[in-house]
């Protein structure tokens, strides 16, 4: 917030030159040209510059402090899940018999969209399952799993999602009420 001369209080305006974002532009900017030549590096931070000034951004904060150690372990341990279920269901497909498929419901331990939002993109992009509907009132999710044949392999799937949940939380830890950049969390409408 910011005062007027005349005393009234004003939402500030957002910082227009944010660099993360000028940085994508680029990138997407030589992308598009095919070429990392000085004049389209150049032309690319012009253009930034003037959708940066022409829609700026409200400053985003995910409420999480990054780890790196516990980052690069969900991020490890996504590519082995990639891997792992790719063979699974290449070995469903290669085998000719009746395939049993479920909508497994997961109820997330975190009331975060930011969490429910990255499990569900974390577990959809695993192949053999993906979101078919995410309830951001209850923070739960419902996948359809592929060759589901028992109530044993519908606990553990579920014990997989719970598992992503974990070490997404771990990676991205939830910040204290009091370390918000805005102060204290307040009520969202």
């Amino acid at each position: 917030m910011r005062v007027t001369r005349s005393g009234k209080v004003k939402p500030a305006r957002h910082r227009a030159m944010q660099p993360w974002p000028m940085l994508w532009l680029v990138l997407v900017w030589m992308g598009l040209w095919g070429s990392w030549s000085p004049m389209i590096v150049l032309t690319g931070v012009l253009a930034a510059f003037a959708v940066v000034l022409a829609f700026p951004l409200p400053p985003i904060s995910i409420g999480a402090k990054v780890r790196f150690g516990p980052l690069l372990w969900l991020i490890g341990h996504f590519l082995v899940d990639v891997l792992r279920a790719s063979i699974q269901v290449s070995l469903v497909v290669l085998r000719r018999r009746p395939v049993k498929n479920a909508i497994v419901t997961v109820d997330l331990h975190s009331d975060s969209d930011f969490v429910l939002t990255a499990v569900a993109a974390l577990l959809t992009l695993v192949p053999g399952s993906i979101v078919v509907e995410a309830r951001r009132s209850t923070h739960t999710l419902y996948l359809h799993v592929l060759d589901v044949d028992d109530e044993a392999a519908v606990e553990r799937f579920r014990a997989q999602a719970f598992a992503v949940e974990r070490r997404f939380l771990r990676a991205f830890e939830p910040l204290a009420d009091g370390d918000h950049p805005e102060g204290p969390a307040q009520e969202r409408t």
